[in-house]
């Protein structure tokens, strides 16, 4: 590397550490020339959220500033001056190393001008449906739900699905020996997507609420005889659409590990890129089960020695596919299944669209 590539590497990680220790954590793990595609589109990713989560722009001005963006990403436009304008929108609640990453806008888009074609495409595609996706639900976000388990399954893609699709052509390209499985593993990145925004989104339900926003399928919960938009914590008809959503974000881990046990057992880093995040996920989902009544997401957050335990764990079993199985099948047990037609309805959308096949 040159002395200012060095430089901007540098700078990429500092700013990764200040926005996500998890992905600080993970990224890292994978090998060299992934780390830098890898950790780059994050940045990328986290700047087209910052975008959604402007507090003084309308949605029409989200969706200008999201196709700003895209553009930017693409390398039709300058993104010094994207940064400049953005700027000032910022929400009030965006924290230093938030506003730091804007200011930088130039120096991330610098790095990604470096990727060679096929790995800039893929990062540039996953930016696009992930910052077009976000500002189109601008539009329709509000304190009762979307509207059914297919609405969800849209948006758990053009947040973490798509996420799932650049990753599997990176680790593609990276391993040429995947190419014949290319299909399968691109269906399967799609449940690994959804299994992890999934859990996001049950343990940031009440957090996300008090901002007047809600991610949850509001026909799951109509059909257990509740009104999204007045739960109250502790209502047995919330704990019932819960636990089906909890079934259903399991059935798509155990799709997600799938993925991971294609991946070459001697590409341990990959593996444990992705095992990190779906064992963290496994438990947040099995606290999320023994505290249905929660108020507040720090109550079902895993502990800092959860994660380290899990990271330990994966080190020792990445290797090892009977030991991952029964790892997972150990944290797997106490969570439900989906109810008939429930995960079946969730990858309707994903069908129609092509992208994967009916679940």
């Amino acid at each position: 590397m040159s002395g200012k590539t060095t430089s901007d590497f540098l700078l990429q990680r500092e700013l990764l550490d200040g926005v996500s220790r998890t992905f600080a954590l993970t990224i890292p793990a994978l090998p060299d020339r992934l780390e830098r595609v890898v950790g780059n589109a994050y940045l990328l990713c986290r700047i087209a959220d910052t975008i959604e989560d402007a507090a003084n722009l309308t949605p029409d001005g989200v969706r200008v500033y999201s196709q700003r963006f895209i553009a930017v990403v693409a390398g039709r436009a300058d993104p010094g001056a994207f940064a400049r304008e953005f700027a000032p929108h910022l929400s009030p609640a965006a924290s230093a190393e938030e506003k730091r990453l804007i200011i930088e806008t130039e120096r991330v888009l610098g790095i990604t001008a470096t990727f060679d074609t096929g790995t800039h495409a893929a990062v540039a595609e996953c930016v696009a449906v992930m910052a077009q996706g976000m500002a189109d639900f601008q539009c329709r976000k509000g304190i009762d739900g979307l509207a059914d388990l297919d609405e969800h399954a849209r948006y758990c893609y053009v947040v973490a699905g798509c996420v799932g699709e650049m990753l599997t052509r990176l680790f593609i390209a990276y391993l040429p020996e995947l190419e014949p499985r290319r299909e399968e593993l691109m269906r399967l990145s799609l449940s690994f997507g959804q299994a992890l925004q999934m859990t996001n989104i049950l343990k940031d339900f009440w957090e996300d609420r008090s901002h007047g926003v809600c991610w949850l399928p509001r026909d799951i919960f109509l059909q257990e005889g509740l009104d999204l938009a007045e739960v109250s914590p502790g209502d047995p008809r919330f704990m019932l659409g819960y636990r089906r959503l909890i079934g259903l974000a399991r059935a798509h881990a155990e799709r997600a590990l799938r993925y991971v046990l294609l991946l070459p057992r001697r590409e341990a880093g990959i593996r444990n890129f992705c095992l990190w995040a779906l064992f963290m996920s496994l438990l947040t989902l099995r606290k999320l089960q023994a505290h249905p009544g929660f108020a507040d997401g720090n109550e079902v957050k895993i502990t800092r020695r959860s994660v380290h335990n899990t990271v330990l764990w994966c080190r020792m079993a990445a290797r090892e596919n009977l030991l991952i199985k029964s790892s997972f099948e150990v944290l797997a047990r106490s969570l439900p299944s989906p109810r008939p037609g429930d995960f079946g309805s969730s990858g309707q959308f994903l069908a129609k669209s092509g992208r994967v096949d009916p679940l």
